[in-house]
């Protein structure tokens, strides 16, 4: 069976890297086992780099690659097309390069933790889960 296609935000990819003993290593897990292939762009990836040198983190250049490294060769890369293709309206403009990958990669699922996301569940033709939701489905699956 093809894994699913997957948009992660860069809030969750980021805790799954940086928390490896958190919540939702179990997404790590779960990518570099191959039961999700996670699709990234340009956009999305500067993003998550762009956070991973956040302050906070306190993370070396060589640790902000590593992580990078555990995520990216699992990754397919999509180019968005010109033009591209129209997305429903979003309340933050943040948001709108993770509704563009999922409609052009043709993503199975979009996985968010962000409330204005989550609110447009329906509005695209893969439903949009928390990662909660997202982890019991793939449970489910692998169960059949």
């Amino acid at each position: 069976m093809t894994p699913p296609r997957v948009v992660l935000d860069t809030n969750l990819a980021l805790s799954a890297l940086v928390f490896a003993n958190g919540r939702l290593s179990a997404l790590r897990r779960a990518w570099q086992n191959g039961r999700f292939l996670p699709l990234v762009s340009r956009a999305t990836t500067a993003e998550l780099m762009r956070v991973l040198a956040y302050p906070k983190f306190r993370l070396t250049a060589d640790e902000q690659r590593d992580l990078l490294a555990d995520y990216l060769p699992w990754c397919e890369t999509l180019r968005i097309p010109e033009p591209p293709p129209p997305v429903p309206p979003c309340r933050d403009p943040f948001d709108e390069p993770f509704l563009l990958l999922a409609l052009a990669g043709w993503a199975d699922f979009l996985v968010t933790g962000d409330r204005d996301l989550l609110a447009l569940d329906g509005t695209l033709p893969c439903p949009i889960h928390n990662a909660d939701t997202f982890l019991a489905t793939l449970a489910a699956n692998q169960q059949e």
